[in-house]
C-alpha cells in the first residue's frame, strides 16, 4: 500500500512540474498606424503579459522586411509580468504599410505573428 501511495505521489509531482510553462498573451496582435505623414514617428509598441506559470524568454523577434525594426525585451519575464516589443517603421517610405513581425519564445505558443498596417503619405505631393 505504501508503495502505491509513493508512486501516486511521485507521478503527481512529475505532472505538476511538466504542466508549468510560459504563455505569451498580447493585448493586440495588430497595430494600425492609420494614415501618417512621411517622416512621422514610426515607433509603436506591442504589450504582452506572461500568463503562464514559469518564466518567459523571448528568443527572437524578426520582421518581414528591413523597413521595420523590432526590438525584443532582454532577460526573462516572470509569470504575471508584462513587457513590450517595440517596432519602428521607416516612415520615409511613402505608401501602404503591411508588415509581419514574428516573435519566437519558450512559451507554449512558441511562435506568434504580429501585424502592422497603415499608409504613409507625403503631404507635400498632391494626391493623384
Amino acid at each position: 500500500m505504501n508503495k502505491l501511495i509513493l508512486i501516486a505521489f511521485l507521478a503527481s509531482m512529475g505532472f505538476g512540474v511538466y504542466a508549468q510553462e510560459a504563455t505569451i498573451t498580447f493585448d493586440s496582435l495588430s497595430i494600425d498606424y492609420g494614415t501618417i505623414n512621411k517622416g512621422a514617428d514610426g515607433v509603436r509598441q506591442f504589450k504582452f503579459t506572461n500568463t503562464g506559470t514559469s518564466d518567459l524568454t523571448i528568443k527572437q523577434v524578426r520582421s518581414s522586411c528591413g523597413c521595420t525594426i523590432p526590438k525584443k525585451p532582454e532577460g526573462t519575464i516572470a509569470p504575471g509580468a508584462s513587457d513590450i516589443i517595440e517596432v519602428k517603421y521607416d516612415t520615409n517610405r511613402v505608401g501602404p504599410i503591411r508588415k509581419t513581425i514574428t516573435v519566437t519564445s519558450n512559451a507554449s505558443n512558441e511562435m506568434v505573428a504580429l501585424k502592422i498596417k497603415g499608409e504613409v503619405i507625403d503631404p507635400e505631393k498632391p494626391s493623384e
